[in-house]
C-alpha cells in the first residue's frame, strides 16, 4: 500500500508571503512574466488569478503543501468568461510568435508525443500543456489546460498565432460559460523543475491525484518481464505460455513478471450466444467489438488441467502455429480491405472478393481446429481432478511451482471489461450499449482502427453507479486465481459515452474511484499499469492511486500502412514518445517504455534505450524467437536489471529541437546510477508527425548519420538529492560502451562529439574520479558487457589505513569488470580471495566476475594501492 499521508488537517487554503514578488502579470492585453511579453492580444474576457486565491482544500502531505507555497508566487491561473454557456468552449488566450515551443499533443484518442514549433498557430489539436523559452530572463514558462469543475480543456491552434483554450464537458446537458481557472501557468529557471513545481501545484490544487513521490511503485519496476501479445496476438492459451516462459528459462534469464494479454478473456459478440465465447479471434481489431460476457477466464484457459504441463507427457508446442495463424488473419485483413475499397469505387459484384475471403478464413479455421485439438489432449498428470485443479488458478499454480522467480502474473483488460464493455444482460451488473460520440477535438488526430471499430460497436457500458462493483468482480476473481496485477488497457474511452452520465469528468471520477478502490483491495495498491490513458482527464482524475503506466504508444515492429522503412523509423518514434512524455508523467506515475521483440532488426536500438531508462524491461517475443546475449546484455540472470536511479528524461539541448525529422538533432537522455550519470545518444531521425495528413509517416531524407556533442554539464545532477554530490568533483571518466572507450573530461573541457548512424546509438557513462591519497586517480565504471555498466555498481567505499589505500565494492553480475586506475593496484581481492587482475597505462584496469548464485550474484571487489 502506498505510504500515508502526514497526519495535518486538511489544508483549507494557501497562503504566501508577501514579500515575494509575482512572476506574471495580465494587463492592458498583455500577458508579462517577469515583465517579458508572452502573449499579446490577449482578449478583454481572459482572466488571470494568482495561485493563493484561487486555491482549495487539499490532503496533500504538509511537506509538499509548504513547497508549493513556498513558489506560490511563481505561478498563476488563467480563465475566461463567455456570455452564453455551453458544453464545449473555445476562446483565444492570446497570441506569440517567434518564440520556440515544446509541447505534448494527444495524436490518438489515447497516446500523446511531443511537438515544437515558434508560434501559436503551430500548436497541435488538443495540447496537453505547452513550454515556452524565455531566454530573456534565462527561464522558462509552462501553459497546462487543467479541469475546472465537470470540465477539462485542452489547447489547440488559433488563426494568427493565437493559442485558443478548449474547455468541454462531454454532455451537451452539462455547460458553463465562466472559468477561474481552466489553465495553470508556472514559471521556473529550470526545466525539469518547472515540471516537478507545476505539477505539485495542481496536486494541491485540484486535490484529484497524487504525485509518483507519494505514492509506492510495484515490483516489477526493477526486473525482466515477459508480455504475450506480439507472440500469440488473440492466440493466447496456457500450453504456449508455458513454453515461452520455459523458453527464457533454458535461456538463461528468468522472467520474474508475466503478463497474459488480451485474448484470457470470456468475451463475444452482439448477436452470438449470451455464454459462448468468440471464435476465431487473431488479430487485434478483431475483438474490438466485442463483450465481456463473464468475468472468469474464457475456454481455452478455462480447460487447463493442473499438472498437465508438470508431467512427463506434458503437451508440446509448435511455435509455428501463432505465426500461421497470424500469417493467415492478416490475408483475411487484407483482403475484407480490398472488397471494401472495391466497395468505395463502386464496385457492384462482390462475388469474387467475398468468395476469397470465405476461402480463407475457412482455412483459418482448419488451422485453430488443429490447435484446440492438440490443447485437448492434455493429461491430468499426478493430480487430483477438483475444481480448483482447472482453469486459470490451476495455471498459475503450476507456473509458481515450476518457475520459482516468477514474482507477478499480470493479465489485460479493458477499462470498461473488454474493448466493448460488458455485454448488457450477460452479468448481474447494469450494462448499456452506448453509442459512441468523438469529441470535435479528435478531428485533429491520426486515424485508428481502434477508434473507428469502437466507434462502429459502441460501449457495453456499467453505469458508473456500479463502478466499484465491477472492478470488484473482474479483481477479486484474479486475486484469488493468483493473478497479482493488471494491465489496463483502452482507457481514455470514457470521453466518448458520457453523455448521459454528467460528462466526461463526472464518469471518469465514477470509474477511476472504483478502479481505485478494487486496487488498493485485490492488488496491494500497486498491482496495476496504466496503457492507452495518455490525456488530461486520466492524470488529473484517475492517478490516486495507480503508480505506473506507459509512456510510449505501442511497439510496432513494422509500419501497419505497408511503409517497409516502417520496420526501422517507428522504432524512433516510440523513443521519442516516451522520453518526452516522461517530462509530465513522470512527476505523477512510473514511466514505463513499453516491450520489445529481442530479435527484431532494431532491438538493439530498443535494447539500449530500456537499459538507462529507468524503468521495467520487457519483451514479447514469440516462442523460439529470442536474442539471449542481447537480452542478457540488460538482464541478469536472476531476473533482476541494473536500473538507473531516475527516469529518463531529454537534455536542455533537445528541448526545442525535432529529433524525428530536423535533420540534425540527435535524442540525447540522461539518467543516474548510484555513482554516477549516464547519457544515451539515439539517432532517432527519419520520421515524424505530418500536420496535414495528420498521421506520423517517414521522411527518408533524414534517415542518415548525424553528428552531436555532449558535455558532462548535461547530466541534471541537482534532480536526485543522491546525485547532487557527483556533479562536484573535478575529473570525470567517461566510458562509451558501444564504442568500448575511455576518455577523461573535466567541467572546463570542450564537449565530446560523435556521429550516431541510424537506428543506432551510444551510452556515456560519466564517473566521478576519486583521488586516493596524495596521487592515485580512480573511478569504477562496472559491467562493460551490460548497456547500463554504472548500474551493477551497488556499493563503493574508499578506505586510508596507516599501510594502504583501497577502493571497495560490491558488484552485481559476471562478466568484464571496467575501472578507471591511474595507477595499477598492489592486489585485487574477489570475495575475500586475492585474484589475478589486468592493467595498462591507459588506466584502464579490468577483472573478470563469476556470477555467484548464492550471493544472488553480488561480488565484493577490493583494489588495494
Amino acid at each position: 500500500m502506498a505510504p500515508p499521508n502526514d497526519p495535518v488537517s486538511p489544508i483549507l487554503s494557501l497562503c504566501r508571503s508577501n514579500s515575494l514578488e509575482q512572476y506574471f502579470d495580465l494587463s492592458n492585453g498583455k500577458f508579462s512574466v517577469k515583465g517579458v511579453p508572452l502573449l499579446s492580444e490577449v482578449p478583454s474576457n481572459v482572466t488571470f488569478n494568482h495561485f493563493h486565491s484561487t486555491s482549495q482544500s487539499s490532503d496533500a502531505p504538509f511537506p509538499l503543501f509548504q513547497r508549493v507555497r513556498a513558489l506560490s508566487h511563481k505561478g498563476g491561473f488563467l480563465g475566461f468568461n463567455k456570455e452564453e454557456p455551453s458544453d464545449r468552449l473555445m476562446n483565444s488566450l492570446g497570441r506569440f510568435s517567434n518564440r520556440d515551443f515544446l509541447s505534448i499533443f494527444r495524436f490518438k484518442t489515447w497516446w500523446s508525443t511531443m511537438w515544437v514549433g515558434n508560434s501559436g498557430s503551430s500548436l497541435q489539436m488538443e495540447t496537453q500543456w505547452v513550454l515556452l523559452d524565455v531566454p530573456e530572463i534565462k527561464s522558462y514558462v509552462i501553459i497546462l489546460p487543467i479541469i475546472e469543475g465537470s470540465f477539462r480543456s485542452a489547447l489547440h491552434p488559433g488563426t494568427d498565432d493565437h493559442v485558443m483554450i478548449c474547455a468541454e464537458s462531454g454532455s451537451t446537458q452539462v455547460k458553463a460559460s465562466n472559468f477561474d481557472a481552466i489553465a495553470y501557468v508556472h514559471a521556473s529557471e529550470n526545466p525539469y523543475n518547472l515540471m516537478k513545481e507545476a505539477y505539485s501545484a495542481l496536486r494541491v490544487h485540484l486535490n484529484t491525484f497524487r504525485l509518483l513521490e507519494e505514492k509506492t511503485i510495484p515490483n516489477l519496476v526493477d526486473k525482466f518481464g515477459w508480455c504475450t501479445w506480439d507472440a500469440f496476438y488473440l492466440t493466447v492459451e496456457p500450453v504456449g505460455v508455458w513454453h515461452g516462459v520455459n523458453e527464457f528459462v533454458e535461456g538463461g534469464v528468468s522472467p520474474r513478471f508475466l503478463i497474459i494479454d488480451d485474448g484470457w478473456q470470456s468475451i463475444n459478440l452482439d448477436g452470438e450466444d449470451l455464454h459462448e465465447d468468440a471464435k476465431n479471434l487473431v488479430l487485434g481489431g478483431t475483438q474490438m467489438t466485442a463483450r465481456l460476457h463473464r468475468f472468469e477466464e474464457c475456454k481455452k484457459f478455462r480447460n487447463y488441467r493442473g499438472g498437465s504441463m508438470l508431467g512427463p507427457d506434458a503437451p508440446s508446442f509448435d511455435p509455428k502455429k501463432p505465426k500461421l495463424l497470424i500469417a493467415k488473419a492478416i490475408e483475411i485483413e487484407h483482403a475484407e480491405k480490398n472488397r471494401d475499397k472495391a466497395i468505395r469505387s463502386g464496385v457492384t459484384d462482390l462475388s469474387e472478393f467475398e468468395t476469397k475471403i470465405q476461402k480463407l478464413k475457412q482455412e483459418l479455421e482448419e488451422i485453430i481446429g488443429e490447435e484446440e485439438s492438440s490443447a485437448s489432449n492434455e493429461g491430468c498428470g499426478s493430480c487430483s481432478c477438483g475444481a480448483d485443479n482447472y482453469g486459470m488458478k490451476a495455471f498459475t499454480n503450476d507456473l509458481r511451482t515450476k518457475f520459482k522467480g516468477l514474482d507477478d502474473i499480470y493479465v489485460w483488460h479493458a477499462l470498461c471489461g473488454a474493448w466493448g464493455g460488458v455485454r448488457p444482460g450477460a452479468t448481474h451488473l447494469s450494462a448499456k450499449v452506448i453509442p459512441c460520440k468523438v469529441s470535435p477535438g479528435l478531428d485533429g488526430t491520426m486515424t485508428d482502427l481502434a477508434v473507428v471499430k469502437i466507434v462502429e460497436g459502441g460501449i457495453g457500458l456499467v453505469n458508473p453507479d456500479q463502478a466499484d462493483n465491477l472492478f470488484d468482480a473482474m479483481h477479486s476473481y484474479l486475486s484469488k486465481v493468483g493473478i497479482t496485477g493488471v494491465k489496463v488497457d483502452v482507457i481514455h474511452t470514457l470521453e466518448y459515452v458520457s453523455e448521459e452520465y454528467g460528462g466526461r469528468v463526472e464518469l471518469a471520477k465514477a470509474y477511476y474511484k472504483g478502479l481505485t478502490h478494487s486496487l488498493q483491495k485485490n492488488f496491494n495498491g500497486t498491482g496495476l499499469i496504466a496503457s492507452m490513458h495518455q490525456c488530461n482527464d486520466f492524470f488529473f482524475l484517475g492517478t490516486k492511486q495507480i503508480s505506473i503506466g506507459r509512456v510510449g504508444d505501442d511497439f510496432w515492429f513494422q509500419d501497419p500502412n505497408g511503409d517497409p522503412m516502417g520496420v526501422y523509423w517507428l522504432q524512433g518514434v516510440h523513443m521519442i514518445h516516451c522520453a518526452y512524455n516522461s517530462m509530465w508523467m513522470g512527476q505523477i506515475i512510473h514511466p514505463d517504455w513499453d516491450m520489445f521483440q529481442s530479435d527484431h532488426l532494431c532491438a538493439k536500438f530498443h535494447a539500449g534505450s530500456r537499459a538507462i531508462c529507468g524503468g521495467p524491461v520487457y519483451v514479447s517475443d514469440s516462442v523460439a524467437g529470442h536474442d539471449f546475449d542481447l537480452i542478457k546484455k540488460l538482464v541478469y540472470p536472476d531476473g533482476t536489471i541494473p536500473k538507473c536511479q531516475h527516469f529518463a528524461l531529454p537534455t536542455r539541448d533537445c528541448l526545442f529541437k525535432n529529433p524525428l525529422f530536423d535533420n540534425k538533432t540527435v535524442l540525447k537522455i540522461w539518467n543516474f546510477n548510484k555513482y554516477g550519470g549516464v547519457i544515451g545518444a539515439f539517432n532517432c531521425q527519419g520520421a515524424g508527425w505530418d500536420p496535414k495528413e495528420q498521421r506520423i509517416k517517414g521522411y527518408s531524407d533524414c534517415y542518415k548519420p548525424i553528428s552531436c556533442s555532449l558535455h558532462v554539464s548535461e547530466l541534471e545532477w541537482d534532480q536526485k538529492i543522491e546525485a547532487a554530490n557527483l556533479c562536484k568533483a573535478e575529473e570525470y571518466v567517461v566510458y562509451l560502451n558501444q564504442a568500448e572507450e575511455l576518455r577523461l573530461v573535466t567541467p572546463k573541457s570542450d564537449a565530446i562529439q560523435i556521429t550516431i548512424q541510424p537506428s543506432t546509438f551510444e551510452l556515456f557513462s560519466f564517473v566521478p574520479i576519486k583521488k586516493i591519497g596524495s596521487s592515485i586517480k580512480f573511478a569504477p565504471i562496472g559491467l562493460t558487457n551490460m548497456f547500463n555498466s554504472g548500474g551493477t555498481v551497488q556499493e563503493l567505499e574508499y578506505k586510508t589505513t596507516a599501510v594502504e589505500f583501497s577502493a571497495q565494492m560490491k558488484v552485481k553480475g559476471g562478466g568484464n569488470f571496467l575501472a578507471y586506475s591511474s595507477e595499477s593496484p598492489k592486489k585485487c581481492c574477489l570475495n575475500g580471495t586475492e585474484v589475478a587482475f589486468e592493467w595498462s597505462t591507459d588506466g584502464k584496469l579490468t577483472l573478470n566476475l563469476p556470477w555467484v548464485e548464492e550471493a544472488a550474484g553480488n561480488s565484493d571487489v577490493v583494489f588495494a594501492f
